[in-house]
């Protein structure tokens, strides 16, 4: 991508993901926060986008042509994900010269890593200049990958990653985190650096004004029980269902949406170890844009999640997106401030645990909980009072403005 080289008076942040902003979480998580900061920025953005992705040149030209209307300059990096191990070196080596580059020839103030992996690719860059650097985390990145059966907890893999974690964290001018819950580690647990810096929160944002209930009067149609996103590692595919079947035994008129794009054949081998009649279950694909109409078709929104350490730092953006849409939650313990919020703005199901007495528990809390009318509208005030984009973009402002200055 070209670089912006017109003089352009705002000062010049480098911000770094691994996640490519091709991708559903990139575009509402990285993009959209971007676009607001742009204003009073001269953003250069690096990101790492999939093979699959950069190979569809319509979508390329759409974002280039979206980032490019704000006057962001795109530095779209391919990731490599083999062979193990090296590739990720490469893609660090090549980011790395590239963030010093960017930092020397548009004398960057800011330098905003969204991981640690992304703090130790622009560390170099802020050795060489003089801006400040910004580590943003969305999980506790070690633990994340010993969570995740990547990596042996202990081993040297581990060992290696954990110094690297704290090295960033302690080095960091400012931490950004997206729980209240993680806030007390952040700053007491010595395997997490004990860092000094300001520590702000900013939780996954939603864009609420696409993200909203749907106008006029609901269609008639049966209970339908919704969760949307990726199956994989961290949500229990098998405890969802689990809970639909709960609530089915009750309402057996009850429906299940799925909305998920690229594991249909995942769930549905896992629905056939069930006894959850097919004709009860939709599985469907949605864009971003289409992504609302989904969720407005549900009653309530599941969002259980395994409940490991490296939780405690992460925040489901589908949280944010159901209630918005004004569709009440059924969430667990263990990942974040979910529960937190769930049970202080009485907008759903809090689950303390996941086995078969909790589930049951949970459907009939459920059933109960949506013969309440005012339900919905508390949903919608609880997603502006914590994930209005907004909100977070004037936090990162604020982050930003505050650091400028003292650079100065």
């Amino acid at each position: 991508m070209r670089l912006n080289t017109s003089g352009d008076s705002r000062p010049s942040v480098i911000y770094m993901c691994y996640d490519g902003i091709l991708e559903p979480l990139g575009e509402s998580q990285v993009v959209a926060y971007l676009e607001i900061l742009s204003v009073a920025y001269d953003i250069h953005l690096i990101s790492f986008e999939k093979p699959d992705d950069v190979t569809r040149q319509d979508q390329m030209e759409r974002m280039a042509a979206r980032l490019q209307h704000v006057s962001i300059t795109w530095h779209a990096r391919r990731y490599h994900k083999r062979p193990k191990i090296l590739s990720t070196l490469w893609d660090m080596g090549a980011a790395m010269l590239l963030a010093a580059r960017l930092t020397l020839r548009h004398d960057a103030r800011l330098l905003h890593a969204r991981s640690v992996l992304c703090a130790a690719m622009l560390y170099p860059a802020k050795m060489i200049g003089r801006a400040r650097f910004i580590v943003d985390i969305r999980g506790f990145w070690a633990d994340e990958r010993v969570d995740g059966g990547l990596i042996r907890a202990g081993g040297p893999v581990y060992r290696v990653l954990k110094v690297l974690e704290k090295a960033m964290l302690r080095r960091a001018d400012h931490v950004v985190t997206l729980t209240r819950a993680s806030v007390p580690f952040l700053r007491d647990d010595p395997g997490l650096g004990q860092t000094k810096a300001p520590i702000t929160v900013i939780p996954t944002c939603a864009d609420l004004d696409l993200f909203a209930p749907s106008a006029g009067e609901a269609p008639a149609r049966p209970l339908t029980i919704g969760y949307v996103g990726q199956i994989g590692t961290w949500y229990m595919l098998d405890e969802m269902l689990a809970l639909f079947a709960a609530i089915s035994s009750l309402r057996p008129d009850a429906q299940l949406l799925i909305v998920n794009k690229n594991q249909q054949d995942v769930i549905r081998a896992a629905l056939a170890r069930t006894s959850i009649p097919a004709q009860s279950v939709e599985i469907v694909a949605s864009s971003r844009q289409a992504m609302p109409a989904q969720i407005q078709r549900m009653d309530a929104g599941m969002a259980l999640i395994r409940p490991f350490f490296s939780k405690i730092a992460s925040a489901p953006t589908k949280l944010a997106e159901y209630l918005g849409c004004g569709v009440p939650v059924i969430g667990n313990a263990g990942c974040g401030d979910m529960v937190r919020i769930i049970e202080e703005d009485g907008v759903g199901v809090a689950m303390a645990d996941t086995g078969p007495e909790a589930i049951e528990a949970a459907a009939r809390a459920l059933l109960e909980r949506l013969q309440d009318p005012a339900l919905p509208g508390r949903c919608v005030n609880s997603a502006r009072q914590h994930f209005a984009l907004d909100e977070g973009a004037a936090r990162y402002r604020a982050i930003y403005d505050a650091l400028t200055e003292d650079a100065a």
